[in-house]
């Protein structure tokens, strides 16, 4: 059996905590740039409800607090509340467009599984073992 450690004093690099792609970041600066407060930024969280047990949320925000995360991607700054991190580790935030709606997207590694409406989520907490401390 072979050890898969990385040697003493080597680090092993980070997933990203989220990825944004290019479709939610265009969509994004769209609704920074006319959002009624100059400076604001989204906030990305998690709140219990719906069929699933959970919901993805999104506001806008002034307010960075203490424990907060600030991604930052495609020159987008999303902020992520410190409730929400540890279920969202890794999710990749998409936008997409079809003929009877345009949304925000999360495919997340740490889901469960979704309602049949696909308005909420049941999530579980990441495995921190993929983000080790510096």
């Amino acid at each position: 059996m072979s050890d898969v450690s990385p040697p003493p004093g080597a680090t092993r690099s980070r997933p990203p905590i989220l990825r944004i792609t290019d479709a939610a970041a265009t969509r994004l600066k769209e609704l920074l740039s006319i959002a009624e407060r100059p400076g604001e930024l989204v906030r990305l969280g998690v709140a219990s409800g719906g069929c699933a047990g959970m919901s993805y949320t999104m506001e806008y925000t002034n307010d960075i607090g203490p424990l907060d995360t600030v991604v930052e991607d495609k020159g987008v700054r999303v902020v992520i509340d410190s409730k929400a991190l540890m279920f969202l580790l890794g999710t990749e935030m998409d936008f997409q467009v079809d003929k009877m709606s345009a949304q925000f997207v999360f495919n997340n590694p740490n889901q469960v599984s979704s309602c049949g409406c696909g308005e909420s989520v049941s999530l579980a907490a990441a495995d921190v073992s993929a983000y080790p401390q510096p």
